[in-house]
């Protein structure tokens, strides 16, 4: 019995999908966030804090002109004349935020609300970028264009899309999420 090209052509992307499902596109989905973006956003973080291992723990002036332009414009330029509430909340919110989910997203542990928050991160320095630190058209970008680099509109699409599938999708069977729920899992069926 001969199978027709398209039976065969289900049968193998069938296969091929319910093969990899649970461990291929998380793992990719996490590989190449650490190629593309965490060295990006592990820099930036640092541009804000002090120097060395303990220097993580200084938030430095430069923070505040990168995350809060107008706030710190509003304070003479005086980043220790700013209220800590809200706005140095904010800005050590946005520091640590830099550091901490990109970590947790490459090691696939709280992935999904890992990704959540650098969505919401994502969304506010783009805004910020475009709002307060006059971003030219160019860079901005336009949708349905033959331009395909634009730094904000294209690449940060992109970077949605990546952040998006892992929010929905998990980190898949590759990750410390599923060592987690395994661990949880094994206590309820000894506990519960």
């Amino acid at each position: 019995m001969t199978l027709s090209i398209t039976t065969r052509f289900v049968r193998f992307f069938s296969s091929l999908e319910r093969n990899t499902a649970p461990w291929l596109p998380g793992a990719l989905a996490r590989l190449v966030f650490a190629a593309v973006l965490l060295v990006y956003f592990l820099n930036s973080a640092l541009t804000k804090t002090g120097d060395g291992f303990f220097g993580l723990f200084m938030i430095q002036d430069v923070a505040y002109f990168q995350i809060l332009p107008s706030v710190i414009e509003q304070y003479d330029f005086d980043a220790s004349q700013v209220p800590f509430i809200p706005w140095g909340f904010i800005v050590m919110l946005g520091t640590y935020s830099e550091i901490i989910l990109p970590i947790l997203i490459v090691i696939g542990l709280f992935t999904r609300l890992a990704a959540l928050g650098m969505i919401g991160f994502v969304l506010v320095q783009s805004y910020v970028d475009i709002a307060f630190h006059g971003v030219d058209g160019k860079t901005i970008g336009s949708w349905f264009d033959n331009l395909s680099g634009a730094a904000i509109l294209d690449q940060r699409a992109l970077w949605m899309f990546l952040l998006i599938y892992l929010v929905i999708h998990g980190a898949g069977m590759l990750s410390l999420d599923r060592l987690l729920a395994g661990t949880v899992e094994s206590h309820h069926r000894t506990f519960g």
